[in-house]
């Protein structure tokens, strides 16, 4: 059979055989568009009153609305304009809001991004701001520490409006157990400092930190403990089909509508394993989200309840944007092929280098897997910077991508290996047998 694996903005077909397991997300079609299903969640909240009337009520004069970054693939052009009306309606003043995007550790957005974002005439009338963790006077330490006892150091923009409002995609996510509510706060809106607890060797080291797992994640409790203090007015939660449509808007009280959100997500986007194959084949979601080799480690760890121990993994992305930040690229190239050194050296030090998460979460799959059987094909990058990022490398044409991926995978099937397929990659998270929280 044919499987068309998500690749940059297309698709790759791919021929398995027809006994191969293929997990798909399944979200049923949208009922209504994104503007109505967002408009009926700020009505029809959970645990709290209408957006419009809480505004209201609060008499509140300058608000904020955060929004997730480029490399999540919300399709807020569709409807942010409705969430802008229903503040304006409560008497904000247009030049009192701000739309902030939580780029957490990113980089910074665009003008061109933020216009495919949010479109023309919203990046006109309002006003935009990228948090940056790295400029000093535009984070505020507020009283308390965190549940790691971690000073908490948050966006002043966000800080200093009257009403927080936060948005965000509701997906698995492979420390954290799934994205959203909590998430947009901790680490979207953290300094590095206040972030360290959520990335540190010990909490992703905790077998709980992992797709679907929300009991007992000190990632989810260490993000929830942040957001608590930073006294959120409204949660908007979204989620998304394969094919980047809005499927479901849940708003209302942080926590509670979280929760809904999550168990929605992990009915539709958990699959659980019935038996590990020999290999699997996975994608890193296409754009945006495969645009560095950064986020495509997701697809790569997100895969691996699918594969037996020693089994293979064959990952795809295009890796359009390169390896990723400075510091992340330098920290892979200085323990290129020493992986495990990499972890000795994190585990024993007191000092986070930023980014070093990610690769800490890709020695998960080194650790099931193996040095060669961890195999990505990209036509982003070099050879010779795929030889220095601990993966056995695989740089092809954009117009041969398919071809090497077919000849890996029918190699492997010609020895009698079984096969899984994920094809949205991340975005779909199989998961053992038992560990649904």
């Amino acid at each position: 059979m044919l499987v068309n694996i998500q690749y940059n903005s297309r698709h790759v077909e791919i021929q398995v055989p027809d006994d191969a397991a293929v997990y798909h997300t399944s979200y049923r079609k949208p009922e209504k568009d994104a503007r109505s299903l967002v408009q009926n969640a700020l009505r029809n909240p959970v645990n709290s009153p209408p957006l419009s009337e809480k505004l209201r009520k609060s008499g509140v004069q300058s608000a904020v609305i955060v929004v997730s970054d480029i490399t999540r693939p919300v399709p807020y052009a569709d409807f942010i304009d409705t969430v802008l009306e229903e503040i304006e309606k409560a008497a904000v003043p247009r030049n009192n809001i701000i739309i902030l995007i939580a780029t957490g550790m990113h980089r910074q957005s665009t003008a061109a991004e933020r216009e495919h974002m949010f479109g023309p005439e919203v990046c006109e009338r309002y006003r935009i701001i990228d948090h940056r963790a790295d400029k000093p006077d535009e984070i505020i330490t507020i009283n308390g520490t965190s549940g790691a006892e971690r000073p908490i150091e948050l966006n002043r923009y966000f800080l200093e409006a009257d009403f927080r409002i936060i948005t965000g995609l509701v997906e698995p996510h492979f420390m954290a157990g799934f994205s959203g509510g909590r998430k947009a706060i901790c680490p979207g809106l953290c300094s590095l400092e206040t972030v360290k607890a959520f990335h540190s060797f010990t909490f992703l080291n905790n077998t709980a930190a992992r797709n679907g797992q929300l009991e007992g994640n000190p990632l989810h409790y260490e993000s929830l403990s942040i957001a608590r203090k930073a006294d959120v007015g409204f949660c908007i939660n979204l989620v998304v089909d394969r094919k980047r449509r809005v499927v479901e808007a849940i708003a209302g009280d942080l926590e509670a509508s979280h929760d809904t959100t999550c168990r929605l997500v992990s009915k539709n986007a958990c699959p659980v394993v019935e038996q590990e194959r020999d290999v699997v084949l996975t994608s890193s979601g296409g754009l945006p989200l495969d645009a560095t080799f950064y986020q495509c480690i997701k697809g790569m760890v997100s895969c691996l309840p699918t594969v037996k121990r020693g089994g293979v993994v064959i990952s795809v992305g295009s890796c359009c944007e390169g390896i990723g930040s400075s510091e992340y690229r330098n920290l892979m190239h200085e323990y290129s092929g020493r992986w495990r050194a990499f972890l000795g050296h994190i585990e024993s030090s007191n000092l986070i280098i930023k980014d070093q998460w990610q690769f800490q979460m890709q020695t998960k799959a080194l650790q099931h897997v193996g040095d060669d059987n961890l195999i990505f094909v990209t036509d982003g990058l070099s050879s010779s910077d795929l030889t220095r990022l601990n993966v056995n490398g695989i740089h092809a044409s954009e117009d041969c991508v398919q071809q090497r991926v077919q000849d890996l995978l029918d190699r492997l099937i010609y020895e009698g290996r079984s096969v899984a397929v994920i094809p949205e990659g991340p975005y779909c998270a199989p998961i053992t047998r038992g560990t649904k929280s």
